[in-house]
């Protein structure tokens, strides 16, 4: 590692250092391969047996389990507490889940750090876990009405005069859609307008999707995905790496047509994230806890803030109203950060919030400020690929986002890690966190 620059640690007077021990993700996998068979729970416990397995933290050192989801799977809606309890941890141990759409693992760690923080605990796991293979899929509200009626019906004859009302049209599903309920836009329509408006660029898009790849590709093959630990999938292989990352070129990417806004439209599949399963935890303490128990931290978690905005006009500019809270509460600027990982929902996305950060117009009549925060500077920011790459389990990038960081702080030589990451409903988390060196 390279030694790393020195710089004020911005600890809090009266407030307990809170510290990231350690964090793993079982592979990140597309879709409909290696994991379709199994339940959320399982990745879940996967993820969880993993931290255990890299730590070797005693189970019942451990005092609450927050983990986040998105679409649940109903038979374990509190998948945090099946997942612990088939990972061995102590049925003494609460467990409860959160959700947040595409920051429900950034509010799990948050909810640990709050619990910390107030003195409630010394040690808490946070994670996040998606299962895109097999997503809830119900019946028409029709249908139900009618199944629930029929369930409380007494007599033969009020049971054939129910069946006998159905109609076809009450067989017709209804499926889950990745839009938001407020607006009933798709996320992809969404960042497509979103591109078109910071006039983003196809060919733009397609560059900085494949950067992403390419990077990503570098980083497995240079072995530093750290927090990627292997998961024997039941009646199947192990599983040892993360199965999205294609670097492609840009010939093939440009044949690909739009995905969202037909014809015209820039947003393809090639450059936004995949649907994806996968799972991750982090082990949070107390500094205090963590040296007492031997542990070197991997980094200090400092100030975090949640914004929210307009869910159809601005739904995926989180980061661009997050960044100069957080750096302002934290008495920092963007030429502080050593290390930035933001999450890539898509192409379009991250360079309309570059072109957005970097804009006085923008910062002065959307936001209200004086002047631009700037953008990151691209030399700094996602080194080791993206969500566009590594791909996107909805409920568990916000742990990966931060122990890469973590990762990339100690690789760099850095002290400063900003993470941001947008969400449905217009919201954002962004979190900067301190790392942690040996005296």
């Amino acid at each position: 590692a390279v030694q790393p620059k020195s710089k004020k640690t911005l600890a809090k007077s009266g407030v307990k250092n809170i510290v990231v021990v350690e964090g793993v993700r079982i592979p990140f996998l597309q879709s409909g391969t290696s994991y379709a068979d199994l339940m959320p729970h399982d990745l879940a416990r996967a993820a969880l047996q993993g931290l255990l397995n890299r730590t070797s933290v005693p189970r019942d050192v451990v005092d609450y389990i927050v983990y986040g989801t998105v679409i649940q799977e109903v038979k374990t809606s509190n998948v945090a507490r099946e997942a612990a309890l088939g990972a061995g941890f102590s049925d003494k141990t609460p467990a409860h889940t959160v959700t947040m759409a595409c920051i429900s693992s950034n509010q799990a760690m948050t909810t640990g750090v709050g619990m910390i923080a107030a003195g409630q605990c010394d040690v808490v796991v946070a994670g996040g876990v998606e299962l895109m293979s097999d997503v809830p899929i119900r019946h028409s509200r029709k249908m139900r009405k009618t199944m629930l009626t029929l369930n409380r019906a007494k007599t033969l004859g009020q049971k054939l005069s129910l069946i006998s009302k159905i109609r076809p049209d009450y067989f017709a599903p209804e499926l889950p859609a990745v839009a938001e309920f407020s607006t009933s836009e798709t996320m992809g329509h969404s960042a497509d307008r979103l591109a078109a408006a910071f006039a983003v660029s196809r060919l733009e898009q397609d560059e900085y999707a494949l950067r992403s790849h390419t990077l990503a590709k570098k980083a497995q093959d240079e072995g530093l995905l750290l927090d990627v630990v292997p998961f024997k999938v039941p009646g199947k292989d192990t599983v040892t790496k993360d199965n999205g990352i294609r670097p492609s070129s840009m010939e093939q990417m440009g044949k690909l047509k739009p995905a969202f806004v037909k014809p015209y439209g820039t947003v393809t599949a090639a450059n936004s994230s995949f649907l994806t399963d996968g799972a991750s935890a982090v082990l949070l303490m107390s500094e205090e806890k963590a040296l007492a128990m031997g542990y070197k931290p991997k980094a200090y978690l400092r100030d975090f803030v949640y914004v929210s905005q307009d869910p159809k006009d601005q739904l995926l500019l989180g980061p661009t109203y997050a960044t100069p809270k957080v750096l302002e509460k934290a008495g920092l600027t963007m030429a502080d950060i050593d290390v930035f990982e933001f999450h890539e929902a898509f192409a379009g996305q991250i360079l309309a919030n570059l072109k957005a950060m970097d804009s006085d117009w923008f910062a002065q009549n959307c936001m209200g400020r004086k002047s631009k925060v700037g953008a990151p500077p691209l030399e700094k920011f996602n080194n080791w690929g993206g969500s566009l790459s590594l791909g996107h389990p909805f409920a568990a990038t916000g742990c990966r986002l931060v122990i890469t960081a973590a990762h990339r702080l100690k690789k760099e030589g850095g002290q400063y890690g900003l993470v941001a990451a947008c969400a449905a409903g217009g919201q954002v988390m962004m979190l900067y966190g301190l790392a942690l060196f040996p005296l």
